[in-house]
Parts: C-alpha cells; sequence; structure tokens
C-alpha cells in the first residue's frame, strides 16, 4: 500500500465525517470498504450496490481494468466525494457519492 493509499482513504473518512455526522469509526471503515472495491475493480468486474440520488438501490457491475480507451475528456476532480466506474451492464460511465455505498457482493 502506497502512502498516497492511505491520504485517500484518510481524506475520504474525514469527508464522510463531515457529510454524514457518524461516528469517525464508522466513517473510516466505510472508507476502507471504498478503497477495497475500487482496488478489485482495477483488477476485474465487481459487483456492488449504492442508493441512486433518487433514492433507489442500484445494483452494478462495475470495473476500471482497461477501461481507458473509453474515457472522453479530462473529467473533473471531486475531492474524494465520488467513485467513478464503468457500469459493464450500460456500457458507459457511472459514479455515486462515497456516502451512498451500500455492499459488494463478490
Amino acid at each position: 500500500m502506497k502512502r498516497n493509499d492511505l491520504q485517500t482513504i484518510m481524506r475520504r473518512a474525514w469527508h464522510l465525517f463531515r457529510s454524514t455526522g457518524k461516528a469517525f469509526a464508522v466513517c473510516l471503515s466505510k472508507a476502507w470498504q471504498l478503497y477495497r472495491l475500487t482496488k478489485r475493480m482495477r483488477a476485474g468486474v465487481v459487483r456492488f450496490a449504492y442508493e441512486k440520488a433518487d433514492g433507489t438501490l442500484r445494483k452494478a457491475a462495475g470495473t476500471l481494468h482497461e477501461v481507458s480507451a473509453t474515457i472522453k475528456g479530462t473529467g473533473r476532480p471531486d475531492g474524494g466525494q465520488a467513485v467513478r466506474y464503468y457500469d459493464v451492464e450500460a456500457d458507459g460511465w457511472r459514479s455515486f457519492k462515497v456516502e451512498n455505498l451500500i455492499a459488494i457482493y463478490q
């Protein structure tokens, strides 16, 4: 694990702490869960669920592995507030807020 990874985990944990008001231990646990999710998505397809902005549950199959050819533009920095992934079922890029992650299935 790199130092940059730990900085990302802590940045997300503090963002979650400020935005949700939950205990810092809960936020740190969620930040580690998000780190593991993105690490697994870099290796292959992962099934997970999150709450959409309209309140519905979204079950997704996402990846970050070998999708660099589909990137258009440079994107915009979000400060660790969202997770971007390539949805293999919808064949497009999607994102969700870090506090909305519910479960990782695989």
